[in-house]
């Protein structure tokens, strides 16, 4: 049966009235089309029982997505009033699968399903009237109050879809075929699944703040590759190709899994397709509401680890490099398919054929089959962010909980994949362990996957150490790292500039900002974590971090060295974990050594200063700075060269600095004081007066 369920709006357009009347027609289609899916369940009992343990209810499904619309849409200034502040408390966070043993025992009460209904319909009605009666000027874009509109419709065909998901993992007892929902009803005998050969082709990713229509936060920023000649597979693997690997036992083989699926199939005990149903020597497939006999040349669904080791098994049988595409080659394969030329084609897509996968026959895209539509298609690529990603402040937390290396993209939507789900840019992740109505592609690549940095710092030493290096300044004052290598540098005028120690590096930015002007930087700190940021920074170029704003509220941030104008440096440098007061002999022959509020945090400062000539040339230049903050959780008090009675007077740390360094340097400059801040929370920040004093060593 062919359907018409409307598609994403373009955000463009002359005729206000027009758009806002088709918008107006998305939501109500939208919000039918949802409810709609409900009617599937056959009773009362089956809103209240959890289809899998790791989510609510249906019934919290079924409430969420109206709350959602109340929730941001009073975060956008678009609603005054809530229409039922304890729903739009209970039925506002829903469950993630963060793990797939997070068995949570969290007790609710939920209220009748009349009750839900009956705030639907005012959720419904208080919607339809902002859409009606708020002004509107075109062209709406991220920053346009009606984005959130757009965000809360779109958030409702993403739960059509994972809602589905639910519903065809819930007890059969608790549905009940509907003639909205009706499957396919072909099958015949599975293909040969061929390898076609994909020549080396560039893609770029991304889109731009202009885009004319609706995308989630991941979408935009941009991303380029060059992606190498490899196979693909002509179609999706199918449930006659995936059933070789059950007969095989590759369930039970040890060597096919990747150590969390092997974790995972261990704890559910996985020995087939979670779909799939064994009756006697026969097989069967769940679908949405009913039991059918096995469609062998439908695509196979499974999760990321079944897809994995299933690669993983191939390779093995074969002796070639059979893996998942990446999201890059996934776009490589729409492009040569010729799907980019924007032609409209036919895919089991967006509701528009069946209620369920399809043969993987049906619909030929170029010389492969469903590129788009079917199933989702795992990918070996976890989530990560594009080059200039932002978060949306109207909902900052769609993906970055996802940007942690556990969540893999899925690519080219599935039979009810719709909006922006249907788009080919479109970015969603699930943990590897998560259902969908997934399956996969195998390709086989000589090049391996690799994958691009997701995670955000959020250590909060290290987050706010990364602020202080590369983010904003607070209060004008300026970076502190940046000040001290510049004054480090004005130090060295015309001396050789060869070879700069960074001692104490932290994150690096001061090693960045000698590698201005010297050609060769080295980066020395005692913690490797704080090594860590600075060597993601020299390999990739970009850093990202959480910063704390107020209890549990946290701002995300991004910083490259392109735009700090230090992409330039990165080939000078080399950071090493090292202790000041025992380094390696390697570590000498420089022309310059910064020890940045160094000092006080040494077990020995006095052993330091003591040698800390022999790793200088003559002639070379030593920058001390430090706020003289002298505490015995850091160093012994009888380590301390300052900061006490001497004699029965003040004896300081400039005094003991001048006393330990005086038979190997003479002082040229300071005492200076150079200020810096950290920030601690949006509101709480230290303001310190750091001293710097700068000495040539003697011939």
């Amino acid at each position: 049966m062919k359907h018409t369920f409307t598609r994403s709006p373009l955000l463009t357009g002359n005729d206000v009235e027009l758009k806002r009347r088709e918008i107006r027609d998305y939501f109500n289609a939208t919000y039918d089309r949802y409810e709609q899916l409900f009617e599937v369940l056959a009773c009362d009992e089956a809103y209240y029982r959890k289809p899998i343990p790791l989510r609510h209810p249906l019934i919290f499904y079924l409430g969420h997505t109206a709350t959602f619309f109340i929730n941001k849409l009073i975060l956008a200034g678009l609603l005054m009033d809530r229409i039922n502040p304890k729903f739009e408390s209970l039925f506002a966070v829903g469950v993630d699968e963060m793990s797939w043993d997070d068995l949570s025992e969290a007790h609710y009460t939920w209220p009748g399903i009349d009750e839900v209904r009956a705030y639907r319909k005012s959720v419904r009605a208080a919607v339809d009237q902002i859409i009606q009666n708020t002004p509107l000027a075109l062209p709406i874009d991220w920053h346009h109050p009606w984005w959130t509109i757009l965000m809360g419709i779109e958030h409702e065909r993403i739960h059509l879809e994972t809602s589905s998901v639910l519903i065809r993992q819930h007890a059969l007892k608790y549905v009940a075929p509907h003639p909205a929902w009706p499957p396919c009803r072909n099958s015949g005998n599975a293909p040969q699944n061929r390898l076609v050969d994909v020549p080396a082709g560039g893609v770029q990713l991304g889109k731009n703040k202009n885009d004319p229509l609706y995308g989630w936060d991941n979408e935009y920023g941009h991303h380029a590759t060059e992606i190498p000649a490899f196979q693909a597979g002509r179609h999706l693997v199918s449930n006659r190709e995936f059933l070789g690997f059950v007969e095989a036992y590759a369930y039970a083989d040890e060597r096919f899994w990747e150590e969390e699926g092997r974790a995972w199939k261990n704890y559910t005990q996985a020995v087939h397709p979670t779909f799939w149903i064994r009756n006697g020597s026969e097989w069967r497939l769940r679908l949405l509401a009913e039991e059918v006999p096995m469609p062998w040349d439908w695509p196979v669904e499974v999760n990321h680890h079944e897809a994995k080791a299933f690669c993983n098994w191939k390779k093995d049988q074969s002796g070639e490099p059979y893996r998942l595409p990446t999201e890059d080659e996934w776009h490589r394969l729409y492009d040569f398919s010729g799907l980019s030329s924007g032609q409209k084609v036919e895919a089991n897509l967006h509701l528009d054929h069946y209620a369920s996968p399809c043969p993987v026959t049906e619909f030929r895209h170029g010389e492969l089959y469903d590129v788009i539509g079917n199933a989702w298609q795992w990918t070996e690529t976890p989530i990560y962010p594009f080059d200039g990603f932002e978060v949306h402040p109207i909902y900052d937390d769609f993906t970055t909980p996802t940007f942690d290396g556990r969540h893999n993209l899925i690519k080219g939507g599935s039979w009810i994949s719709c909006g922006n789900e249907a788009l080919p840019g479109s970015r969603y992740a699930f943990r590897r362990h998560f259902f969908q109505h997934a399956g996969f592609r195998y390709v086989v690549a000589a090049s391996p996957a690799l994958s691009q940095s997701s995670t955000y710092e959020t250590d909060k030493l290290l987050s706010e150490y990364a602020e202080f290096h590369y983010g904003d300044e607070y209060f004008g004052v300026p970076n502190f790292p940046q000040a001290l290598a510049r004054l480090a540098i004005r130090a060295i005028g015309d001396k050789p500039a060869l070879k700069a120690l960074d001692l104490g590096c932290a994150t690096g930015r001061a090693s960045f900002e000698l590698a201005r002007h010297f050609d060769q930087v080295t980066g020395i700190d005692f913690s490797a974590r704080f090594i860590g940021l600075g060597v993601q920074l020299a390999e990739q170029g970009v850093l990202r971090y959480t910063l704390t704003d107020e209890g549990e509220l946290v701002s995300y941030k991004e910083r490259t060295l392109a735009d700090l104008g230090l992409d330039e440096t990165r080939k000078k440098m080399a950071f090493f974990q090292g202790d000041a007061c025992n380094l390696k002999p390697l570590f000498a022959g420089y022309d310059l050594i910064l020890a940045a509020n160094l000092i006080d945090r040494l077990y020995s400062p006095a052993k330091f200063l003591a040698t800390v000539h022999e790793r200088l040339n003559p002639g070379g230049i030593l920058l001390i700075s430090s706020p003289y903050t002298w505490l015995e959780e850091h160093t012994k008090r009888e380590e301390w060269i300052g900061g006490y009675k001497k004699d029965g007077e003040n004896f300081n740390t400039f005094d003991g600095l001048k006393s330990l360094l005086g038979n190997h340097f003479r002082l040229i400059d300071g005492p200076l004081e150079v200020p810096f801040v950290i920030r601690e929370t949006r509101r709480k920040f230290q303001h310190t007066l750091s001293e710097v004093t700068i000495w040539e060593r003697l011939a």
